[in-house]
């Protein structure tokens, strides 16, 4: 699978010109090479991928996860490099760019660091970027993709489900988020028991919880704290970071309430931000573009007299947003094999209302691969 992937990065580097690529990105590092090191988290220390579009691949990594990198990465090399010895991770780009005319790099993720060194060593005029090679490679799923998506689907439920048991008249935030860690950690786990062979694959959750309630719902990406739930409350759950099964992600949220709803008026909103995703899928399907299906969720909300919303959807994948996205101006065509989060969503100044789900697109239409009711009646618990 990263052969291949490599392989076809490679072809599509000789046809765009470019001699060699620096990969800095841990999603893209992880795509061509199945390696990955600090999960996002930067700590100084770069990882860099070279691929020569006819010679070596190499890993230039911290000398710290040296054994992972051997472990893990499909490539013909490693330079491990340590922390201030010599000219550190530096030492290998000097020879790796020397002949190179067109040096593809990720202008939104390449380090600071590394960018200044970069600039040293080669005219601005020779640098282009790759990120568009690679955002096309990874928005038609495979096969093995597609079954990560499946199953990171089963892990999202099971965390909706349990987060839904949790939530009650009295019980704080952070309960809940403890029962939905739980529940996705041995859902995946029993996944990748029975699956796959990746002994170094952790099924533990990723991210803080998105939850809000009561007078925080509006706050849109606030984490569980130590806040206490009442009845007659609206709750909102949100796992589009911790849905991250063997790196793969989705999204998915529900708003709930605690009991019966003390603001009538809400009744109305939620129906509309469940309106708003029904005429969304009711467009999404191959060969439209990515826009026409934010407009089909926008012409809802906004005729119901709501302010014009926010982004339909993204799409997902071994990353949190992918290419392309659901929103005005994206005119990319959608195909079969896209994996996309698609959200229905009004706000208001004391309340907002939002639903997601994440679905594939087929041959003719979708593949829903999160599931929860959004009845009104089933989402008052």
């Amino acid at each position: 699978m990263f052969a291949a992937r490599m392989n076809s990065f490679r072809t599509q580097m000789q046809e765009a010109g470019i001699d060699v690529a620096l990969i800095t990105d841990d999603d893209n590092v992880y795509y061509l090479t199945g390696y990955y090191d600090y999960l996002h988290m930067e700590f100084g220390r770069p990882t860099i991928l070279v691929v020569h579009r006819s010679g070596e691949s190499l890993l230039i990594t911290p000398t710290i996860d040296l054994n992972a990198a051997r472990s893990a990465a499909h490539v013909d090399r490693i330079s491990a490099w340590n922390d201030g010895m010599g000219e550190e991770w530096r030492s290998e780009l000097p020879k790796a760019v020397k002949t190179a005319k067109r040096i593809g790099i990720e202008l939104d993720h390449m380090p600071p660091v590394v960018r200044a060194y970069l600039d040293t060593l080669v005219p601005v005029e020779n640098l282009v970027s790759a990120t568009p090679i690679l955002a096309e490679m990874r928005m038609i799923k495979s096969a093995q993709e597609l079954q990560l998506a499946r199953h990171a689907g089963q892990v999202a439920s099971a965390m909706m489900n349990a987060g839904r048991d949790a939530i009650a008249d009295g019980v704080p935030e952070f309960e809940v988020a403890i029962a939905t860690s739980q529940a996705g950690t041995r859902k995946a786990a029993g996944l990748l028991l029975a699956h796959y062979d990746d002994a170094d694959m952790s099924p533990n959750t990723h991210f803080l919880q998105i939850m809000a309630s009561g007078d925080t719902i509006t706050k849109t990406h606030h984490r569980a704290s130590t806040r206490i739930m009442k009845r007659g409350e609206p709750v909102f759950l949100c796992f589009c970071g911790m849905t991250n099964f063997h790196r793969f992600k989705l999204g998915f949220d529900r708003t709930f309430w605690i009991g019966e709803l003390d603001d009538k008026q809400q009744e109305h909103i939620y129906e509309v931000a469940v309106a708003s995703q029904a005429a969304a899928l009711a467009e999404l399907r191959p060969w439209v573009t990515a826009e026409s299906v934010h407009a089909a969720y926008a012409e809802v909300i906004q005729g119901a007299g709501f302010e014009y919303p926010f982004r339909c959807g993204r799409a997902t994948g071994y990353s949190f947003l992918e290419k392309p996205q659901l929103v005005t101006g994206d005119t990319t065509v959608l195909q079969p094999g896209m994996v996309f989060a698609v959200d229905g969503s009004v706000s208001v100044d004391t309340f907002r209302a939002q639903v997601g789900d994440s679905f594939i697109i087929t041959e003719d239409g979708w593949e829903a691969i999160t599931e929860h009711p959004k009845s009104l009646d089933a989402v008052i618990l």
